[in-house]
């Protein structure tokens, strides 16, 4: 079984559906879904998202050898669709331990969080409640009080606005309004599904979050709120009225997704307080392919 939805089949076919080229290597030891992200004056770099994957059990002669050919597949395919760059974030220190060894240097540049909160389903109500910071499992009972409404919506208008406006207040970027069309309309059925939830405060949506489901794992993908109606504390009301949905239909685990006490200290406030488990991934590195034209990338994401 795969350990993250974006090296599946179902993630890569989505980067594909909207219009990214990729590619899918595996030989039964090493899997990864490469894709190819685009970048200012015709250039661009592959990526390859939580992987390659490692299955150290299958490789009987040596590991350097079947991971020094696979960096020499990337090396022929970056320089055929003339890349930069090869960007890789693994989830395993033992992956990134040999390819360190191979060209891979760390990046300051993270495409995916390097660090999440996972909330175990397994426990009861009671235990997750007992495990919260007293200030979430208050805010939570506000929110109660406030008779915020959690359901399911196709209202993804009703998101973007909420989300615009948490994005220009704390100052982080969104995707197209098309990219999450295409999340919402290509997972809309199958092991692998999108739904939108929305949090009301008297018929008005305060609150919203994108989360993505497959394999007994629910992730939060995105999230937003109307910072004027904060008092309502409907972002808590949303979460917990999740896990309870997400408990009945015997998910396993929660993943808030992204924390960076730096970059997002509300944001990571907020996550911590569900008292979930801190996972941190190796983090970002990349293997230059064009020295001259990596090296203008990096001078130009400084500048802008």
């Amino acid at each position: 079984m795969t350990k993250s939805f974006l090296q599946t089949q179902n993630w890569l076919d989505f980067q594909k559906h909207i219009g990214r080229k990729t590619w899918r290597f595996d030989n039964g030891k090493i899997k990864a879904n490469i894709i190819r992200h685009d970048l200012p004056f015709g250039k661009n770099y592959l990526y390859i998202p939580h992987g390659p994957e490692i299955y150290f059990d299958a490789i009987s002669g040596g590991i350097k050898n079947e991971l020094a050919q696979f960096v020499v597949y990337l090396k022929n395919l970056a320089r055929e669709e003339k890349s930069i760059f090869i960007k890789i974030e693994p989830l395993d220190d033992k992956v990134m331990e040999f390819l360190h060894g191979l060209g891979f240097k760390k990046s300051s540049k993270k495409i995916q969080p390097q660090r999440s909160v996972v909330i175990n389903l397994e426990k009861s109500e009671e235990e997750l409640l007992s495990a919260m910071h007293h200030k979430t499992r208050y805010n939570i009972k506000i929110a109660e009080k406030n008779n915020i409404e959690v359901k399911d919506s196709s209202d993804l208008g009703a998101f973007l606005k909420l989300l615009n406006k948490t994005a220009k207040r704390d100052r982080f970027d969104t995707h197209k309004k098309y990219y999450y069309e295409k999340l919402l309309s290509f997972f809309s059925e199958g092991s692998m599904k999108t739904d939108l939830i929305l949090a009301s405060f008297e018929g008005k949506p305060v609150a919203g979050a994108l989360v993505l489901s497959t394999e007994g794992t629910c992730y939060y993908l995105h999230g937003a709120s109307d910072y004027g109606f904060r008092a309502m504390m409907a972002p808590y009301a949303l979460h917990w009225e999740n896990i309870k949905y997400l408990k009945q239909h015997n998910f396993k685990s929660y993943d808030l997704w992204g924390i960076d006490a730096k970059l997002w200290p509300g944001v990571t406030r907020f996550k911590l307080g569900f008292g979930g488990q801190q996972v941190e991934y190796p983090g970002s590195f990349d293997l230059p392919i064009s020295k001259i034209w990596y090296l203008v990338y990096k001078i130009a994401r400084k500048i802008f």
